[in-house]
């Protein structure tokens, strides 16, 4: 059977640049972290694909990651989680005690030596605030700004080498805080929003994704992979949140896989820039699925 799709009326055009919040109060804030796949440059392709915010009544980031698509929509009603903990952690930081951040993150240090006693800290030696703080410093200054965690959930990526890395943003912080207000944040799997989730609410997924040969797999955001199995069960918790009236959006890969388990449902391509790749000329345009239970009406007049 297929899916049900749910019927909107024309979105309009989204305002770029700044985020509007649902009050109309203009919050300009940004990711403070670069997360592998983060769709930062792909937001002018997908907001034209999003429910119109008078029709959604809550949203739900499941894989946050680096929030761009949270900080453009900024729903007073928004719940974000990830299954990463030092992600998570960092977050709350932000949320609630960003200046001890800022205060903590100016005493960090673009240099060589620095960032390997940095790397070799045990993070459960350090509080709250300086492990957010060592988070941040080392996502800017690793090796091209990816977060990535070997099989004992360790931080495992080289020195960077940057000129002069934005280590300490402290007014994109002091935005990302004001944005991330009423948000509510918790670690867990996405297959927890099925315990919230109900009709109207828009869920967002942004799943690590599918490889698209044997060799491009980028998996290692945490100690647990995700692999064809885990595709396969977010597959069927996106068909269940769909046929309870939820609009649900998710980004992968244009894989046979992924066309094959989101056939009923509608497929959008969009082009974006490859940011992770060893060989430069591995890096270019790309094409990536972004797949929508919903489609909206459009006017007589258009």
């Amino acid at each position: 059977m297929r899916a049900k799709k749910i019927k909107l009326l024309k979105i309009s055009e989204p305002q770029m640049g700044y985020a509007l919040d649902f009050n109309h109060t203009r919050v300009k804030a940004k990711p403070f972290i670069k997360w592998a796949g983060g769709k930062s440059q792909l937001l002018p392709q997908m907001s034209k694909l999003f429910p119109p915010k008078d029709q959604i009544n809550r949203y739900f980031e499941p894989f946050l990651g680096g929030g761009a698509v949270f900080f453009h929509l900024q729903h007073p009603k928004s719940y974000l989680s990830d299954t990463n903990n030092k992600l998570i952690e960092l977050y709350e930081i932000v949320k609630n005690n960003v200046e001890d951040l800022i205060k903590a993150l100016r005493k960090h240090k673009n240099e060589h030596d620095y960032f390997y006693e940095v790397r070799s800290q045990k993070p459960a030696a350090l509080s709250p605030v300086e492990r957010a703080a060592r988070l941040i410093y080392l996502n800017k200054t690793c090796f091209n700004g990816l977060y990535r965690e070997n099989s004992k959930g360790e931080f495992n990526v080289p020195f960077g080498k940057y000129k002069n890395p934005a280590i300490c943003d402290a007014e994109g912080l002091r935005a990302a805080s004001m944005a991330l207000k009423n948000a509510k944040i918790s670690q867990g799997e996405f297959h927890s929003v099925l315990g919230k989730a109900k009709t109207t609410d828009f869920i967002y997924f942004d799943p690590p994704y599918q490889p698209l040969n044997k060799t491009s797999s980028f998996t290692s955001y945490t100690a647990n992979g995700f692999g064809e199995t885990e595709q396969i069960e977010l597959a069927n918790v996106y068909r269940e949140l769909s046929d309870r009236g939820c609009f649900v959006m998710l980004s992968n890969s244009d894989t046979p896989l992924i066309r094959e388990l989101y056939k009923d449902f509608c497929i959008n391509e969009i082009q974006a820039s490859r940011a992770i790749n060893s060989k430069a000329e591995g890096r270019g345009k790309i094409t990536e699925l972004l797949v929508i239970n919903y489609y909206w009406i459009k006017s007589r007049k258009d």
